[in-house]
């Protein structure tokens, strides 16, 4: 697994593109998170910007235009952020679990995405695979050289900067950390949870939508069925992982972008590809008992007696 991933010149250019989304899509997560907002919808805003920019690109098959690229970035991005607001109204108003409704529109967002690629947006000259037609050349990101990493990458470079300057230096940030540690005494301070509930949903949201958009955009040039292996499941191990630092999380994601491609080459060995979801599964878990020894400790109770 280590040589298929790191050790060519190939392995490790698919292991950066494979860390692209996971990038963006960790980022996204781990500033919900940071509030303590456990967005579990990172798969479904993907594909929602990936529909997005999916539709201007469509709309604008044969076009050039400097306007093409940073349009599917700002409705793939819009489309994100709304996606995650359908869960972050009833949250705000009426505390409802975040955890069961992003999970579960990410599945309506899936089932979404195949319906336009079996149904209207189907490619007719696809040789009936599910697929659009491919994309205008002004709506495909520039690659870096002869290798499919694309310009997608700086996107998280720059984000994990801003997330940075963000949460530790900005008011927002401070507001956002407050919650996330105490909210109880946010709202003795007079922080408006409201507000920030709203507000780092729609961002966390809108920055796993533009994840959608590098992926179909910079690798597919089309959206078709199966546009991620999960991306935004595997961010939410990205994001612990790096304990919600931005930095950490370029770093994660290139290990763990390396260890799906890794899981892909040793099929060759006849061991199936899932053993990459099955570590991944396994080093949450263990992360997740770390924090919990690293918090809690086990004492002896003293035993006492009832005397008569």
């Amino acid at each position: 697994m280590f040589s298929g991933a790191f050790g060519s010149s190939y392995g490790l250019s698919e292991t950066i593109v494979r860390s692209i989304p996971l990038t963006l899509t960790g980022l996204g997560v781990a500033l919900a998170f940071r509030m303590q907002l456990w967005n579990i919808g990172g798969e479904g805003q993907l594909y929602m910007g990936a529909f997005a920019a999916t539709w201007v690109a469509l709309t604008f098959p044969s076009g050039s235009a400097w306007w093409v690229l940073p349009s599917m970035m700002l409705l793939s991005m819009l489309a994100g952020g709304l996606w995650a607001l359908l869960t972050a109204i009833p949250k705000a108003l009426w505390g409802v679990n975040e955890i069961i409704t992003t999970l579960m529109l990410n599945y309506v967002a899936i089932f979404w995405v195949d319906y336009l690629v079996y149904g209207p947006w189907k490619d007719p000259d696809g040789f009936n695979f599910p697929l659009t037609a491919p994309f205008g050349p002004g709506a495909i990101l520039p690659a870096l050289g002869s290798s499919r990493i694309h310009t997608g990458l700086f996107f998280g470079l720059v984000l994990a900067v801003l997330f940075y300057v963000i949460i530790y230096h900005t008011r927002w940030g401070y507001e956002i950390r407050v919650t996330g540690e105490n909210p109880n005494s946010a709202k003795y301070a007079g922080m408006n949870t409201f507000k920030n509930i709203i507000l780092v949903m729609v961002v966390s949201g809108a920055i796993c939508g533009l994840a959608g958009m590098s992926e179909v955009s910079g690798i597919g040039g089309r959206l078709q069925h199966g546009l991620s292996p999960g991306y935004g499941f595997t961010a939410i191990i990205v994001a612990w992982l790096s304990r919600l630092n931005p930095f950490a999380i370029i770093i994660v994601a290139f290990l763990l972008g390396g260890l799906e491609v890794g899981g892909y080459i040793v099929q060759t060995s006849g061991i199936p590809s899932s053993m990459v979801s099955m570590l991944q599964g396994m080093l949450l878990f263990f992360v997740l008992g770390g924090e919990l020894l690293t918090n809690y400790k086990i004492s002896k109770k003293p035993v006492t007696t009832l005397r008569s």
